[in-house]
């Protein structure tokens, strides 16, 4: 089979979609309304491109194939991903994948709390399940929201390869996607990845991804609340 040449194909990333946090609230530009997501997704599908999840993803990350699409990711797993940003994936025919943290289900992004950033519900299991049964995708961001960088190598294996198996689990799913927390990684933690069985990983370097670019060091194009 033959390699079709791509250029790039660009990941978006996002956070939570809600209403606008007030002003000074730390990480306010991570929180996009959903109006705006929704004008943002109507926006895309009026120039043609169609968003993907990163499994829909692969073939166009390979160069197997071309054309006008997006990434859509979302960090964190937060329930208004489910409540506020799955209808509106659906109503433009999208997928997306949602990276969530495996031992935060059903809690609150309580790794935010000493930076002051207000604590939002994040999915629980059953919720995590209807994201998935609605055409959606989960994928893995360590079981903890860890700092890697800073784990010893036991730890980060634990939080990589755990992850995974306990989103598998309770989705009855496979998670096949991988998503650096805090965007923070060395080449060991992308070689843990891959040996987990991951396929890809992200990043928080801010580019679009290529042809060219290793699958574990995905780079991505974040869009914040005035995007």
């Amino acid at each position: 089979m033959s390699v079709v040449s791509v250029t790039t194909v660009p990941i978006l990333t996002y956070h939570q979609i809600d209403a606008v946090v007030l002003p000074g609230s730390p990480f306010r530009s991570l929180v996009v309304s959903p109006g705006r997501f929704g004008r943002q997704m109507a926006l895309l599908k009026t120039m043609g491109y169609q968003g993907l999840s990163m499994t829909d993803l692969m073939p166009y990350l390979q160069g197997r194939k071309s054309g006008k699409v997006v990434g859509i990711t979302l960090d964190d797993g937060y329930l208004n991903n489910l409540t506020n940003a799955l209808p509106l994936l659906q109503r433009f025919g999208f997928s997306a994948t949602c990276y969530c943290v495996s031992q935060r289900l059903g809690y609150t992004n309580s790794w935010d709390d000493a930076a002051g950033v207000s604590q939002v519900p994040l999915m629980d299991a059953g919720q995590l399940r209807e994201w998935v049964r609605a055409g959606q995708e989960v994928g893995a961001h360590t079981r903890n929201h860890v700092h890697l960088q800073t784990s010893s190598a036991e730890q980060s294996w634990e939080e990589i390869a755990g992850c995974k198996s306990e989103l598998e689990h309770i989705t009855g799913s496979p998670v096949h996607h991988f998503c650096y927390p805090y965007g923070e990684f060395g080449p060991e933690h992308a070689s843990m990845a891959r040996e987990a069985g991951f396929l890809t990983a992200t990043t928080t370097q801010r580019a679009r991804a290529t042809t060219a670019d290793d699958l574990f060091k995905l780079p991505r194009v974040p869009v914040l609340r005035n995007t």
